[in-house]
């Protein structure tokens, strides 16, 4: 309208943009796991616990593959993403691809640095893990179009590469009882997450050709697969947990699973699967339950 004030359009911040393209969530998974394994390493291993400058150098290169393997997928999934996540920043238009992938390529050059100056643990960590995160998202092989190859490399990355190769490094090559307890936790939980992340995806990845589990099963039996996953692992974790790892204190380690457990099939009764926002709210507080095991199992140790 002729006369009328022009209209401000707010910009995002840079730093914003990227933390969104980070995918927070994922960011502070991978935050919460590395720290919660150098607890486990002070309260288990003899001696002295490990330089608080290797948990924050570990920190530095873990996130930073975080952000390559995230990072990358968006760079493949513009199209893709905007039908399924047009917020992102690239699909926003808020990063060019250019820019995207010079924070790719530098998510992937500074772990390998950091790792060359860490030891050979790390820097094999580091590769397997840079290598998956390419494999699942990038031509030839493109293993997210293949529903069971997606969900082990996902749970593949989250449970064998973080817990056990992390832990390595932190103790020295030695992997005490409570971390292949967390690997064995963190395989089906890695797996259930696979899964429910692309359940209100099903638009972009049917026009595209991504078979996932909730196009080949439909959302309802997908997330019946998943949430039994999960359910199957925090009775193990409840129940055998106190019974076979020494050392921990067993009241802690089952009221926190079974409680996590409880809010869990809590927050599915509350969820409509058909509705983005409720099942959006749901995906997250799993996530946050995943979060959660990095405080509980660590807290069981020291206690």
């Amino acid at each position: 309208m002729i006369g009328a004030p022009p209209i401000a359009i707010a910009r995002a911040s840079p730093f914003g943009v990227l933390w969104r393209f980070s995918r927070p969530h994922t960011i502070i998974g991978t935050a919460l796991s590395v720290a919660g394994l150098y607890v486990i390493a002070a309260s288990e291993l003899p001696g002295p616990a490990p330089a608080v400058s290797d948990l924050w150098w570990t920190l530095v290169a873990a996130l930073t593959v975080n952000v390559f393997i995230v990072g990358l997928n968006q760079l493949e999934d513009v199209e893709i993403d905007r039908v399924n996540k047009p917020f992102l920043p690239l699909a926003a238009g808020e990063l060019t691809r250019g820019q995207g992938r010079a924070i790719v390529a530098v998510a992937g050059l500074v772990p390998v640095v950091l790792a060359l100056t860490q030891g050979p643990i790390e820097l094999a960590g580091v590769l397997t893990g840079l290598l998956v995160g390419a494999a699942y998202s990038s031509p030839p092989l493109r293993l997210k179009r293949f529903p069971t190859l997606a969900a082990l490399s996902i749970s593949g990355v989250r449970a064998v590469v973080v817990n056990l190769v992390v832990f390595l490094h932190f103790s020295g090559g030695e992997i005490v009882a409570p971390v292949w307890a967390l690997t064995l936790f963190v395989l089906p939980f890695g797996f259930a997450i696979a899964v429910l992340k692309d359940v209100p995806d099903a638009e972009g990845d049917r026009r595209f050709h991504i078979a996932t589990f909730t196009l080949r099963l439909g959302p309802r039996r997908a997330v019946a697969i998943a949430i039994g996953a999960l359910s199957a692992a925090y009775l193990a974790m409840a129940v055998a947990g106190p019974l076979v790892l020494d050392g921990v204190q067993p009241v802690v380690l089952s009221a926190t699973h079974l409680g996590a457990l409880a809010l869990l099939w809590h927050w599915r009764r509350q969820t409509d699967l058909y509705d983005h926002d409720s099942y959006t709210r749901f995906y997250l507080r799993v996530w946050k339950l995943f979060f959660l095991e990095y405080l509980a199992l660590p807290l069981a140790c020291v206690i």
